[in-house]
């Protein structure tokens, strides 16, 4: 249904790293040597990381990357955006202005409005989560049974 992309994935390992590495710069190079990642893939994430403002990053023989802000601060929502934009998933989502096509069923569809309100839950989950919470309880990410994903909002 949601799926991150690897680049995404590999980033959010680079992140929960630099957040147990507290306040020191970490290269991609430690990054791919503690975890079985592709150099290339974890630059580049750093890379779109630093630009949209997670990171700082530092050039040099002792330079690296670290966490911009404090993990408290950095929103699973945040890094998504940042290295693939707001998820969309429902394809007619995906059809829009913006990309010339319409739906033929838009006016009478069954779907999507509760589709729309499942990822409207799944992205505020998303922005709700922060890297703290993932790194130190992963376990508090997930929705209550009362927080229910097809619950319309008040």
């Amino acid at each position: 249904m949601l799926q991150l992309t690897k680049r995404t994935e590999y980033g959010l390992i680079a992140l929960v790293h630099l957040a147990d590495r507290g306040d020191e710069l970490v290269s991609a190079r430690e990054v791919c040597d503690r975890f079985p990642l592709p150099r290339r893939l974890v630059a580049e994430a750093l890379k779109d990381l630093a630009r949209a403002d997670l990171l700082i990053s530092q050039r040099g023989a002792t330079g690296g990357y670290g966490l911009a802000r404090s993990a408290d601060e950095i929103t699973l929502g945040q890094v998504v955006a940042a290295l693939e934009g707001r998820p969309t998933m429902a394809s007619c989502e995906a059809l829009g202005p913006a990309r010339g096509g319409e739906c033929e069923v838009e006016a009478t569809c069954p779907i999507r409005s509760p589709i729309h309100r499942i990822r409207e839950r799944l992205w505020h989950l998303m922005e709700r989560t922060t890297l703290r919470s993932i790194t130190e309880f992963p376990q508090a990410i997930l929705p209550s049974e009362s927080d229910s994903l097809l619950t319309r909002e008040p």
